[in-house]
């Protein structure tokens, strides 16, 4: 066996090219079991975010149809002359969930805005009340409180609500993103002939039956699979994290009441404007002054409709708590995932020897493995007796999704106190806010309001690296992507003279 370049030298049943060719197999069996291993998690991540966002869409449909089915009888020419603006704020709500460049606060004082100019024109028909007057009045519109205290309050509900759902339906995304493309990391030549040498070099000795030692295939993955499981931290974060705003979104941000009643809102806001309109009319009159009589107008009284509003909401309280139930057991389980790999391929991939087996393959022979178990990740491998690691080269693509998972888990934490934060991915090929659907900006270009935003989104690109998950969060202002890449590199540029001198 002198012509061996990897399996151990001694008699063998291998030729050379058998011996390339079981290395070329052991890294293809390798490769594949990560990638079903990831495929399994990624399922169960899609298969989340699928449930829940099919709810929150259906929670939106439900409330958008009430709206149209019950408004045309409650309102008449109120609504039949303003279609256009219920559909136009149910149609942002959506592009917001769906991740499009809208300042959602923005877009519902838009809305009102562009309501009370509506109905104020068909609720005072005899006069000729002109576009300069209206400006005037939406301008007084926030002392005169129109609508009663609804807006107010819907905007703080409803940004919440979705806020938390947003970010709530992107980090399964993301995090499934993180292990499909950490599953298509290569091995590395060191690698390959580690798993060679445990998979298929018990072959060349006529040994094909010996199964590896367990604590021998443990240090070959580990040694393999060190950058991945840098991942771990970062992952735990992103799984608590996603399991605090599912608490509150089936808690104070509770999405079944907040979104599944929005058309209820309205209604009630519309009422408030037709019992309180010779009030409101008086008031906007004192500060804009008197409109002209317009001729051709008739009473408005034979044309709008009044009536209580009898609307009904309904509740799907138990679907969504069984959502975020599932949905808990399902991250919990994952939280380990990437520091139990090792055991999981030795386990029931490689099908490694029971740990106290003294008649397994230890990479030389039949016999028992004496070196101890390494620990995890790339710095725990600078002694590991089976791969050879550079521990002071990290795999950047798995640094790269390491960097994702500290920007979705900040976003979870500000959606966790009702903030908005808007990410500069730096990766290829998630653009704007997280991993979302992507949009032009002719098309996702922030719309223009006559009422000022109360609060434009954050735009951050890089968690803090202290306090991390829910109760860490914060919104104060973080460094750019390109700034905490730096410090990357920095950081990895110093770690090798250490180890060298070490």
């Amino acid at each position: 066996g002198e012509h061996l370049r990897i399996c151990p030298q001694g008699y063998t049943c291998c030729t050379s090219e058998m011996e390339e060719n079981f290395a070329n197999k052991s890294r293809s069996e390798f490769e594949a079991m990560m990638k079903e291993a990831g495929r399994s998690v990624q399922a169960i991540l899609t298969a989340q975010h699928r449930s829940f966002d099919s709810y929150f869409q259906d929670l939106l449909n439900k409330s958008e149809k009430a709206l149209y089915d019950a408004f045309p009888s409650l309102y008449g020419e109120l609504y039949t002359q303003n279609v256009k603006v219920f559909k136009d704020l149910y149609s942002e709500l959506r592009r917001y969930y769906r991740s499009s460049n809208i300042n959602l606060e923005e877009a519902l004082n838009e809305f009102w805005t562009r309501l009370l100019e509506r109905l104020f024109k068909l609720l005072n028909p005899q006069y000729h009340i002109t576009d300069e007057y209206l400006d005037c009045m939406v301008k007084h519109a926030e002392q005169h409180k129109p609508f009663g205290e609804v807006p107010r309050e819907l905007k703080l509900k409803a940004t919440r609500a979705f806020i938390a759902a947003r970010s709530y339906a992107q980090g399964f995304l993301v995090g499934s993103d993180v292990v499909r493309k950490v599953s298509q990391v290569s091995l590395s030549q060191e690698c390959t002939r580690a798993i060679m040498k445990l998979m298929y070099c018990p072959h060349c000795r006529g040994m094909a039956s010996v199964r590896p030692c367990n604590n021998y295939c443990l240090n070959v993955v580990k040694g393999c699979l060190a950058n991945q499981a840098d991942l771990s931290t970062e992952w735990k974060y992103l799984m608590d994290s996603l399991m605090g705003v599912a608490d509150r979104i089936d808690g104070p941000y509770n999405v079944d009441t907040v979104i599944g009643t929005i058309h209820m809102r309205i209604a009630e806001a519309i009422s408030n404007l037709q019992e309180n309109k010779d009030s409101i009319t008086s008031k906007v009159f004192q500060g804009c002054g008197n409109p002209k009589i317009n001729t051709k107008g008739s009473s408005s009284e034979d044309k709008k409709r009044r009536g209580k509003v009898t609307l009904e909401a309904k509740s799907s309280a138990q679907a969504l708590e069984m959502l975020v139930l599932d949905a808990k057991g399902n991250l919990t389980a994952l939280k380990t995932y990437w520091i139990t790999l090792p055991s999981s391929l030795c386990s029931k991939k490689v099908m490694a020897s029971s740990v106290s087996d003294d008649k397994c393959w230890n990479g030389m022979t039949k016999g028992s493995y004496l070196p101890e178990v390494m620990g995890d990740g790339l710095a725990n491998q600078i002694n590991n007796p089976e791969v050879e690691v550079d521990i002071t080269k990290p795999d950047m693509t798995i640094r790269q999704q390491i960097m994702q998972l500290k920007i979705m888990t900040n976003r979870l934490g500000n959606a966790n106190i009702g903030n908005d934060v808007d990410f500069q991915d730096t990766s290829d090929d998630m653009s704007g806010s997280g991993s979302g659907d992507s949009c032009p900006d002719d098309v996702c270009g922030k719309r223009l309001s006559k009422s000022p935003s109360t609060r434009q989104p954050e735009t951050h690109a890089i968690p803090k690296q202290s306090g991390h998950g829910i109760n860490g969060a914060s919104s104060r202002s973080l460094p750019s992507a390109s700034l905490l890449l730096l410090l990357l590199l920095l950081s990895v540029a110093a770690i090798a003279p250490q180890h060298l001198w070490r």
